[in-house]
């Protein structure tokens, strides 16, 4: 991909811009991590178990705590589905990525920040709107921040700088934990009244560095680099904007494949890293000290698993990498099955965090090579890209909670899953490009 309407308006590979784009993945992967996957998920299980008794009261009815979590993260993102293909066709007909993507990083950061309200099964309605918003401004920020990778690197950069994007995630997140992890483990040495309160501290902590580090990008990467000139109206303008993208994609077949066996796939991948800390306090019992040494063993590798696939990929061709993740992924899913000791739970988690960061980076590297040459309508492009990520999550979280609540077993859920793998891996197969294949005229990494 030549990019050479961006050559005139930014330097790409410029390592400042490159280093600033990095920071928003160091900024925003703490939510992914606290909020998402370690301790929010344990502190809510704790909150909303009373008396022995994980059944709670929401909106007239009563739900299993874990289904309703599950249930309410599907919520979110079909909301954000909804709206982003719209928001991008008005950003990319503006040029004012940035200026979306703050929004989105403001309301995600504020609700973490609000969760410290949280402290009662009584303000259970505040926790999971708070949840949800803090959900939609995660995910809505990465439409428009993944948009920007086009514009800073040439395509032969693509694999690389995404992989390291994730890798600075994974750092960041790893330091911020151990910091939250200090704090809730002295609580007293810290002058907090109680774990709980300590606990809810590092919420905090989550929305500030959030928002405080996404200030380095912000200060950095270019709005408007294509010079638009946005004139009437702009909703109207900015429908017809991903309407015209959305007819696009019939002539790009390839593209079209990929998204689809992305769904698929994606559905698995991030139904495992929303849940999988509420498959080991219901299923394994494990202990939450036990559960967090469990996510950092995911994170400390993922960084490892970013770049070992980045390099297969640069040997064999993104589909091959691709592939062989999902094989792997499927061996998970049955592992997770027969799993009874937390020995077997932490082998898993190393694999889990080896294929995770991988299958992450490549997705959203291999989408970019396979975007039109020379677009100027990222945000739009990835707006299909990042509706299919959240819709295949609305999907995986969903199935992944009704069939935990029609057949009582986390277990059946996580076997299930391995559907969604084999149905990617057989999409992905149909998809000829050059590009993600081992090719010797390939640009790769």
């Amino acid at each position: 991909m030549a990019n050479h309407s961006v050559a005139k308006a930014v330097a790409l590979n410029n390592p400042k811009t490159v280093r600033a784009w990095y920071m928003y993945d160091w900024a925003n992967s703490v939510y992914s991590l606290v909020i998402t996957s370690s301790i929010f998920p344990i502190y809510y299980k704790a909150v909303t178990t009373i008396g022995g008794s994980d059944q709670v009261l929401f909106l007239g009815y009563t739900l299993q705590n874990s289904v309703l979590y599950s249930y309410a993260l599907s919520f979110s993102f079909l909301v954000v589905a909804a709206m982003l293909p719209f928001l991008s066709g008005v950003a990319d007909y503006t040029g004012r990525k940035k200026a979306f993507m703050k929004f989105f990083v403001w309301m995600g950061g504020l609700s973490c920040i609000g969760l410290y309200f949280f402290d009662d099964v009584t303000m259970l309605w505040w926790g999971i709107l708070c949840s949800i918003l803090a959900s939609i401004g995660y995910s809505g920020s990465l439409v428009f921040y993944d948009a920007f990778l086009p514009e800073i690197v040439t395509e032969d950069r693509y694999d690389a700088t995404s992989a390291r994007g994730y890798s600075m995630g994974y750092y960041g997140s790893v330091i911020l934990m151990v910091i939250c992890l200090m704090l809730i483990m002295n609580f007293n040495s810290f002058a907090f009244s109680s774990e709980g309160a300590a606990t809810r501290f590092t919420f905090l902590l989550v929305g500030a560095w959030w928002i405080g580090f996404a200030m380095i990008p912000f200060s950095v990467l270019q709005e408007n680099i294509y010079n638009r000139n946005p004139t009437g109206d702009i909703w109207s303008k900015g429908y017809h904007e991903i309407v015209k993208v959305s007819r696009s994609l019939k002539r790009y077949p390839d593209l079209k494949k990929y998204l689809i066996a992305f769904f698929f796939y994606n559905s698995g991948v991030q139904t495992i890293m929303y849940l999988a800390t509420l498959f080991g306090t219901d299923v394994l019992k494990l202990e939450s000290s036990k559960l967090i040494m469990t996510i950092l063993i995911i994170q400390l590798v993922g960084a490892l698993g970013a770049w070992l696939f980045s390099r297969l990929s640069f040997n064999s061709g993104n589909l091959f990498a691709l592939v062989s993740m999902l094989v792997i992924w499927c061996a998970v899913c049955i592992g997770a099955y027969f799993t009874t000791t937390e020995y077997e739970f932490y082998g898993l988690a190393t694999i889990v965090g080896l294929i995770m960061g991988g299958i992450q980076s490549l997705s959203r590297a291999t989408y970019s090579k396979l975007m039109p040459e020379g677009t100027e309508d990222n945000a739009s492009y990835f707006s299909f890209y990042d509706v299919t990520y959240n819709l295949s999550i609305v999907v995986g979280t969903f199935s992944y909670g009704l069939i935990n609540q029609i057949s009582g077993s986390m277990r059946n859920s996580a076997l299930f899953l391995t559907i969604y793998f084999i149905a990617g891996m057989i999409l992905l197969l149909g998809v000829k490009s050059g590009d993600i294949r081992k090719n010797p005229q390939a640009r790769q990494f």
